[in-house]
């Protein structure tokens, strides 16, 4: 860890859009994360990250103008710290109107998503199905930052098909990258994998270097960044500008915290022990509830069965808490838990 904190980052990223310049002061960037990033887990990332920019849950362009997803959007100004809305869709015209929408609601840049490998996403055209249109691809870049004032970003992955470690798939990620960058993206967060790979094997850090030293843009890199140690072999092997965690983040909102922390040259804080994550996953069920009702119980079910570890018994006190039907018996659950550990 003392090595960790030897070489600081402390150059800021400024990025600029149509009139709106933005300055990025934390090179850690937490990832969107869908089901997961709502405003209840992002207010725990920012605990420990108060500089990092966080992001909404990824946005289909067409709920924003059904209205079924404005609740995603219209609650970013009752939050501090720079929070950015990612977009999705396939039609221009309908990303740069849920883009005005979500500049309105206060977002700190737009980020486009032409990395998400669901099939359902990717069948229709958007997400990771974009890679296989560049033409269409740019023309929503464009599209997207004519329309709004503030940065717009996107985030994608190295190519469509699975061909790692191969010199020709490193030569197509360049090439599409360099697309979006001459279509107006100010900011490119990039995957080391394919859309075909999804999240198995490993990231192709050494396509990110290329990708980064092509570029004029700043390029933050993205996969299997899980630990302040792997954020530094990341920056150290990509040369990017930055590093987005992603599911190395559920269960320990403390993460982009710590690595922050390991990058700028401060101490880093402690993982939480059992107890607190306990009290954690009190806090974030009792928010969920409050804001969602009985459902809010449904959704926390996922985030304590990912928070509830390093314990002795603690399986077998997760398949009890994952039972428990009401809201007040999960909380008893957690509460007498607590206690056997104090």
């Amino acid at each position: 860890m003392d090595e960790l904190n030897q070489a600081p980052m402390v150059r800021d990223l400024r990025l600029s859009g149509r009139g709106v310049e933005r300055i990025l002061r934390c090179k850690v960037l937490q990832s969107p994360l869908a089901g997961v990033s709502d405003k209840i887990f992002r207010a725990l990332v920012r605990r420990w990250a108060p500089d990092a920019l966080l992001f909404t849950e990824m946005v289909n362009a067409t709920s924003l103008e059904l209205g079924h997803g404005r609740g995603k959007v219209e609650e970013l100004s009752e939050e501090t710290g720079p929070i950015g809305v990612q977009l999705f869709d396939h039609r221009p015209e309908a990303m740069a109107d849920a883009a005005r929408r979500a500049e309105a609601a206060g977002a700190f840049l737009i980020d486009i998503n032409m990395g998400c490998p669901v099939r359902k996403i990717a069948r229709k055209g958007g997400g990771s199905g974009l890679i296989r249109d560049p033409d269409l691809a740019c023309r929503i870049v464009e599209t997207v930052a004519s329309a709004v004032r503030v940065p717009v970003t996107v985030k994608t992955r190295l190519g469509w098909c699975n061909q790692p470690q191969h010199e020709g798939s490193r030569d197509a990620a360049v090439a599409w990258c360099r697309q979006l960058e001459s279509a107006g993206a100010t900011l490119l967060t990039l995957h080391g994998r394919t859309r075909e790979q999804r999240f198995s094997g490993s990231a192709d850090w050494e396509a990110i270097a290329a990708v980064k030293q092509a570029l004029s843009i700043p390029v933050i890199a993205n996969g299997d960044v899980n630990s302040p140690e792997a954020a530094r072999r990341c920056l150290e092997k990509t040369g990017a500008d930055g590093v987005m965690v992603g599911r190395g983040t559920m269960g320990a909102p403390w993460l982009v915290g710590q690595i922050d922390a390991a990058l700028s040259g401060r101490a880093i804080p402690l993982t939480p022990g059992p107890r607190e994550r306990l009290m954690l996953a009190s806090e974030q069920l009792q928010a969920l509830v409050e804001s969602r009702g009985d459902h809010g119980l449904l959704i926390a079910r996922k985030h304590m069965s990912w928070t509830c570890t390093g314990f002795t018994g603690a399986s077998q006190f997760r398949q009890k808490l994952m039972r428990a039907p009401t809201p007040d018996q999960a909380l008893t659950l957690l509460q007498e838990q607590q206690e056997q550990l104090a």
